[in-house]
């Protein structure tokens, strides 16, 4: 069975946006260099892309909250950078008129959208996108490494990375420190 991952862009003090859930200059990273996926519109440097690139490609299922899938439209119902699968954990049915067809799982609680993801994901990486829904499979032990991609901006409040994690929680020495233009990426493991 594939691990499970966080994973997100995040200023130094531990943003993933401001306050209107805006990324401001997090992903500037992705806006110069060598192309990172079949679409050439996110490019970044050679060390990113020798770093990012392979975990993409082991990338079966993304979990993500509901208010990050409204913000994005459903990513037109398309899952986003070539993904098979996106669990959408949320309380709410899916939206009205939304095509059956796609590969979108409206699941209800952490636990059981984990569960799907990774029935779904194999033995490939079930990502789960940093924040609330995040910081809440963190805490519940969950999640096996978490991967971040620390953008050289301090943001000043806004959606933590880690969301609403409130108690101590150890990680393993990083096992990997990538740096590449105006980003430094970073990969620990989850102290069991």
């Amino acid at each position: 069975m594939g691990k499970v991952v966080m994973y997100g862009s995040v200023s130094v003090d531990g943003f993933i946006a401001d306050e209107n859930d805006q990324p401001g200059p997090l992903f500037d990273w992705l806006l110069n260099g060598v192309p990172l996926d079949e679409s050439g519109e996110v490019k970044v440097s050679q060390a990113s892309y020798n770093y990012t690139r392979p975990y993409w490609d082991q990338i079966g299922v993304t979990i993500a909250g509901r208010r990050v899938f409204d913000l994005t439209d459903g990513w037109g119902g398309v899952p986003p950078s070539g993904i098979d699968h996106v669990v959408i954990v949320t309380h709410r049915p899916e939206p009205e008129g939304w095509h059956p067809g796609t590969p979108f799982h409206f699941i209800d609680g952490v636990e059981a959208a984990v569960a799907k993801a990774r029935e779904l994901a194999g033995e490939r990486i079930v990502e789960v996108a940093a924040g609330d829904v995040g910081g809440q499979m963190f805490a519940a032990g969950l999640v096996d490494e978490v991967r971040m991609d620390v953008v050289p901006v301090v943001l000043g409040s806004g959606k933590r990375f880690f969301g609403p994690v409130h108690a101590q929680h150890l990680l393993e020495e990083p096992d990997a420190v990538v740096q590449g233009n105006r980003v430094l990426h970073l990969r620990y493991q989850v102290r069991r």
